[in-house]
């Protein structure tokens, strides 16, 4: 069997019992509720017909085990599919992040019960896009969908390459997607063990990594480039501790600290996009963290404060870190 179908016989059996519990009808069902169904199979398959009428890619679903697939999570996908309550979403979003892996990803995810919905589009970026979903308790949760149809990555190569969690490296643009999504989604997991303020990590398949939501009913975080606080001084030694504690306790280094990459939320800093933080004894995470203690003081001379880069960068070497504990 293919690579790329591992485990697949185990979740279209699955498919298969869920769908055959629901294709039972009812004693009780109504002509009109049978109709309804009817009506739904005939729009999956007209959908399913338009995408291979568009040429774009997406004739692998006529097989039987991939419109199952799509059938079976179908009514998840309604916000990206341009359905229900978002309409604005349109089939370009689809087209661009949903080829068969990332479908398969998300499916398994479902299955497996990490995410119930994906609904609409948060955030778009060079490599992913970023989806607001729900649990199968109604929470939110944030569904990061990293692209696998670019070279993006070729450019992060550095990133990964010295990191000695992640041996054996294939150059390989899928090879590399998998990697970073694995590494970002372990980088969250050591940042938040030693209780820095990042996005909690709840799943990970392939190219799709499911993290806690940041933001409200109405929008997510907004960026703290976007904001302006009230304390810079106290958020500027916020963020220094955080780099200190992640380069004295986690033994990493951010690689694009910048407030891009820090959301602003319930009045305090929350830093994403990890994927490129590299371990202490990677050849340039010391290069790195110059760099990012750099935009962090650049951040903070533009808020108005007195700080330069050499006694920021001794604060993050030799700040006094006995109180903090790996949770």
């Amino acid at each position: 069997m293919a690579r790329d179908d591992e485990g697949w016989d185990e979740l279209t059996e699955r498919s298969r019992q869920r769908r055959g519990r629901r294709g039972r009808r009812r004693p009780d069902i109504s002509e009109a509720e049978a109709e309804d169904l009817a009506h739904e199979r005939r729009e999956t398959d007209a959908f399913l017909a338009g995408l291979e009428d568009g040429g774009s890619g997406y004739r692998w679903m006529k097989e039987d085990r991939y419109r199952s697939m799509f059938r079976d999570i179908e009514d998840k996908l309604q916000g990206v599919l341009g359905a229900g309550p978002f309409e604005w979403v349109d089939r370009r979003v689809f087209d661009q992040v949903f080829d068969r892996l990332t479908l398969m990803s998300v499916y398994k995810l479902m299955s497996d019960g990490v995410v119930d919905t994906l609904d609409y589009p948060v955030a778009r970026g060079k490599e992913a896009h970023v989806f607001h979903g729900t649990t199968m308790d109604g929470d939110p949760v944030a569904v990061k969908i990293f692209h696998t149809s670019n070279a993006v990555f070729k450019n992060l190569v550095q990133y990964i390459e010295g990191d000695q969690r992640f041996g054996g490296l294939k150059r390989r643009h899928r090879d590399l997607v998998d990697i970073w999504v694995r590494k970002e989604h372990r980088n969250l997991e050591r940042l938040r063990n030693w209780g820095l303020c990042v996005p909690a990590a709840r799943g990970v398949q392939r190219n799709v990594l499911v993290m806690e939501y940041i933001g409200d009913d109405d929008a997510p975080a907004r960026k703290l480039r976007e904001v302006e606080v009230d304390d810079a001084e106290n958020v500027y030694s916020a963020l220094l501790e955080f780099l200190a504690v992640a380069w004295q306790k986690a033994r990493l280094v951010h690689g694009d600290f910048s407030p891009y990459n820090i959301l602003w939320h319930n009045d305090a800093p929350v830093v994403i996009d990890v994927g490129q933080a590299v371990i202490d004894s990677h050849p340039k995470a010391r290069e790195f963290l110059v760099r990012d203690v750099t935009r962090l003081v650049e951040w903070g001379q533009r808020q108005g404060l007195d700080v330069d880069v050499a006694d920021a960068l001794v604060d993050v070497l030799e700040m006094p870190l006995d109180h903090i504990e790996e949770v």
